[in-house]
């Protein structure tokens, strides 16, 4: 089992930080998660101290540089520089050098400076997930598949290879992989549920050549005005996103027993909502597509009991 969740780097220099401000640091990332992410918040909890605040601190970060690429007031310019900033400034906490926190990021950056050293975390999927956002910036239309799910390796993926980390897994030469397909799988559920919202902010995830294939464009998907087409190619989009579910099933099996359920319960939120779409597909273009908090609260105590019977059988088993 890769020890990869518990270990501090060999060799580098722990950063002191005063416990009180660290501690204050990751309440203020349990809010950031709790108020902008309630699908992750539901999953999330289910696992154990002192990995679910490091997953908090881990979210606090991404949701920050999301942040800085969507800001509307600043030029394109603006936030491509505030990115460049960001950049060096979270490449100095994994040279594990004694950074400040940036101006205008608020109370959760001590967290993550800690999360980072005790987990000695890899610092190349923040840079891909900087480089997806840089690349969000000129974004306006979608060409084809490969182009968005290079975008979703680098803005979801990324992700997921950062949480195996923390969670801790058994060393698989093909978790990586597993957990690629899985964080592909959850942004395609995202680009389905989104399509209204991006349209309106001038992007369209969904890829142009099988737009056209189908006879469509965005307008004419968002107004239903060919239900049969419509139909027919949100149920595809579907299919490509159910595709890379499967391809992550087993992902679970390689984490720590104690973190399997927190994984499991967040796949199993995303793929309601896809379901939700492929019942009922003009849905998307009438309202938010979302699960109801008592169908995420009977996934938190499905994972809450598979989380119970391994702890039993590991008991039993020593």
């Amino acid at each position: 089992m890769s020890d990869s969740a518990d270990k501090t780097a060999a060799g580098s220099p722990v950063i002191n930080r005063d416990p009180a401000t660290v501690g204050a640091a990751y309440a203020s990332c349990e809010e950031i998660v709790r108020q902008r992410a309630r699908n992750f918040f539901y999953g999330l909890r289910l696992t154990p101290e002192p990995k679910r605040s490091a997953l908090y601190a881990v979210y606090a970060w991404m949701r920050a540089v999301d942040d800085i690429a969507d800001e509307p007031g600043p030029s394109t310019e603006d936030r491509r520089l505030a990115l460049e900033s960001f950049r060096v400034s979270s490449r100095a906490v994994f040279a594990r050098e004694d950074v400040q926190t940036p101006v205008g990021l608020g109370a959760w950056w001590p967290a993550f400076v800690d999360v980072v050293t005790a987990h000695d975390l890899d610092g190349k999927p923040f840079e891909e997930m900087i480089d997806g956002q840089v690349l969000d910036l000129d974004w306006s239309v979608c060409e084809d598949r490969a182009t968005l799910e290079h975008f979703c390796r680098l803005v979801a993926s990324t992700v997921g290879r950062v949480c195996i980390e923390v969670w801790g897994h058994d060393g698989s030469p093909e978790i990586e992989a597993i957990a690629e397909s899985r964080g592909i799988a959850m942004q395609l559920t995202n680009v389905i549920r989104d399509v209204r919202e991006d349209f309106e902010r001038g992007r369209t995830y969904l890829p142009g050549d099988e737009l056209g294939a189908a006879g469509l464009d965005v307008e004419t998907l968002l107004e239903w005005r060919n239900p049969t087409r419509c139909r027919a190619f949100v149920l595809e989009q579907v299919d490509h996103a159910r595709r890379h579910y499967v391809a992550s099933e087993g992902l679970e099996s390689h984490l720590r027993p104690e973190c399997r359920a927190t994984s499991w319960a967040m796949c199993e939120i995303y793929r309601g909502i896809l379901e939700r779409i492929a019942a009922d597909p003009e849905r998307l273009v009438r309202e938010r597509v979302r699960l109801g908090s008592w169908r995420k609260a009977r996934i938190a105590w499905r994972a809450r009991r598979m989380a119970r019977a391994l702890e039993f059988k590991n008991e039993a088993a020593t």
